[in-house]
């Protein structure tokens, strides 16, 4: 049987759908193929990199990349990982199930080092819940 595919859009492609990628294909590759893109790419954020690595997924491979229009309209399932996204992402044939997950910028957290890679982890942790959720269903 053919997998079927998921696509995680965020602004950047540099953290949310990137940490939604890395679970998706660990919890979600029985099922989907899993890619994400970014209305524009920023660059895969280092700290994103490290708070997946304290889970044991490694995304430091991972490319940023802007949304594939071929890929965007093969897709089955389209998730939006930000308000941003949301509301500038290109139009989906009706065939695309469309899902929304508001989740807070990690990359625009301040303070210490130590504060911003706490937000980071509660993003992560956020994104695997609701990825485990959806493996759950499917």
């Amino acid at each position: 049987m053919e997998k079927k595919i998921i696509y995680f859009i965020c602004t950047g492609n540099s953290c949310r759908s990137q940490m939604a990628e890395g679970f998706g294909k660990i919890h979600l590759s029985d099922s989907y193929e899993v890619y994400s893109g970014g209305i524009e790419a920023h660059g895969l954020n280092p700290r994103a990199v490290e708070v997946m690595a304290e889970k044991g997924i490694d995304i430091s491979g991972h490319k940023s990349e802007v949304i594939d229009p071929d890929l965007l309209n093969k897709a089955d399932y389209v998730i939006t990982l930000c308000g941003d996204a949301y509301d500038t992402c290109p139009a989906t044939p009706p065939h695309v199930q469309k899902e929304h997950w508001g989740l807070r910028d990690p990359a625009k957290a301040n303070g210490s080092e130590e504060d911003i890679l706490q937000v980071f982890r509660a993003v992560r942790d956020e994104i695997e819940d609701r990825i485990k959720e959806l493996a759950e269903e499917t």
